[in-house]
């Protein structure tokens, strides 16, 4: 695994390992963030269900002002900050150790961007919609989930498939907009 564009281009992270990791594969990461386009430049970013930092340190690789990680495996969150130290982006990083919809619960900050790779067939991608539906945490929400799972999506969502995967949007509504 690697960082595709940016000021860390090429460089190889620490991968996790185990029958239950599922990482992004380089190829829908690289569509992820050319779809993201400029909207990842001086952004906040929020990369949730972290597992190795790959999503938030690639934003941070191609522009993003900083990125908070939150993760709850152990050996994922010491892999992370190896990550996190390899790059040198410690200050532009925060590391939140714990479960995804308590820090949701307790977030005392909006992001313009939440980048989300939920652990797939355990229903944490719709409960992620049904939250940000309900209380948009972020000006957008992108979701990476298998194609195949049958999510309900507001209808102003946008979705992309990649192969077996897909690439859900959800925008936040103006007047709802953190």
């Amino acid at each position: 695994m690697r960082i595709i564009a940016g000021r860390w281009r090429g460089h190889n992270l620490k991968a996790l390992h185990g029958r239950d990791v599922r990482p992004t594969s380089d190829r829908v990461r690289e569509a992820w963030m050319s779809a993201l386009g400029g909207r990842i430049e001086g952004a906040r970013v929020v990369d949730l269900f972290a597992g190795s930092g790959a999503l938030g340190l690639e934003a941070l690789s191609r522009g993003a002002e900083s990125v908070v990680f939150v993760e709850r495996a152990r050996g994922a969150l010491k892999l992370l900050r190896a990550n996190i130290e390899l790059l040198g982006a410690g200050p532009e990083c925060r590391v939140r150790e714990g479960e995804v919809f308590r820090f949701l619960e307790s977030l005392d900050e909006p992001f313009d961007l939440a980048l989300a790779d939920p652990p797939y067939a355990k229903g944490e991608a719709q409960r992620l919609v049904d939250l940000f539906v309900k209380a948009p945490f972020a000006k957008e929400l992108w979701l990476e989930h298998p194609w195949r799972e049958s999510l309900q999506l507001p209808e102003s969502a946008r979705t992309r498939r990649y192969g077996d995967t897909a690439l859900s949007t959800i925008t936040a509504p103006e007047d709802e907009a953190p």
